[in-house]
């Protein structure tokens, strides 16, 4: 059983910066994809990045790239997301997830972590 939690979601003024962290218990995280995914009211779940688990490969979403950034401390089973240039559309609950065969779709993700919420005033 993995179990993800995440933390550093809040308020911040566009262009600010927020770094979201979600620690790991169990021992597939080392092994495992780790994601971020985020969803606005309304709209449906959305990837945002994932990093393979020797961090060898690396995705983001169009919409981040240049602005976000994934990493993960496999000895502190934590995965983080710093996140920078913060505009308002990127206000929405951020979800971590885990998984041995992870992708960009929300459905190949069997551990998900409560989620954060970040909200980026204009």
């Amino acid at each position: 059983q993995v179990q993800l939690v995440e933390s550093g979601g809040g308020l911040v003024q566009a262009g600010g910066s927020l770094r979201l962290s979600c620690a790991a218990s169990g021992r597939t995280f080392s092994t495992s994809t780790m994601a971020w995914f985020r969803q606005a009211p309304g709209k449906e779940r959305e990837f945002v990045a994932a990093m393979s688990w020797n961090g060898g490969r690396i995705s983001y979403v169009d919409s981040v790239k240049g602005r976000f950034s994934i990493s993960r401390n496999n000895p502190k089973n934590t995965v983080y997301l710093q996140m920078n240039s913060l505009r308002p559309e990127d206000t929405a609950v951020y979800y971590c997830a885990g998984d041995p065969r992870g992708t960009t779709k929300t459905n190949t993700y069997n551990y998900w972590g409560q989620g954060t919420q970040v909200t980026v005033s204009s």
